[in-house]
């Protein structure tokens, strides 16, 4: 398997790749992306893919975001194809991305997800961090790691990029 950067090329097999992850919610996640990629918060540097055997298999993807109005990332979707997902795709792209943001200088990355999971590659929940998400019900699953560049003073609401409020 290996992990790269997305190209022009993959934009179609990306789109596959999100609508299969997340067959249960047709579109949300697929649309997502393709909006995210037209918005001024796309990194390209920070939209990866898993490949196998020429295939792409995976897709992670940060945006820029902020924390009190200073830039911040917030990561999603990850989407791995459910033939490759328990195989290692989605910790490889997410250790990835992690580094990546780490090496760009990136304070913090924030995401909506199952704690359990996620912990697993450093992620806590906002709060213990004064972090707040966008909706406050969201609280229980609203996580940040920290990055080298992370401070303290880095506390308050978090907003996504400008296409998340449109889901």
């Amino acid at each position: 398997m290996l992990i790269r950067r997305e190209t022009a090329a993959d934009v179609e097999a990306i789109h596959t790749v999100t609508e299969a992850a997340f067959a249960g919610n047709p579109g949300g996640e697929a649309w997502l992306v393709g909006e995210l990629r037209a918005d001024v918060g796309w990194i390209p540097a920070l939209s990866l893919v898993a490949e196998a055997d020429g295939a792409v298999v995976g897709h992670v993807v940060c945006t820029r975001g902020s924390v009190n109005g200073a830039p911040a990332l917030g990561l999603g979707p990850l989407s791995v194809l459910p033939s490759h997902q328990r195989t290692g795709v989605g910790k490889a792209l997410m250790h990835t991305v992690l580094g990546a943001a780490d090496a760009l200088d990136e304070p913090l990355v924030v995401l909506l997800g199952d704690p359990k999971y996620y912990s697993r590659f450093g992620f806590r929940l906002a709060g213990e961090y004064d972090i707040t998400p966008p909706v406050p019900d969201w609280a229980p699953y609203f996580q940040v790691r920290t990055l080298s560049a992370y401070t303290p003073a880095l506390s308050g609401g978090f907003r996504y990029a400008e296409p998340f409020d449109r889901l």
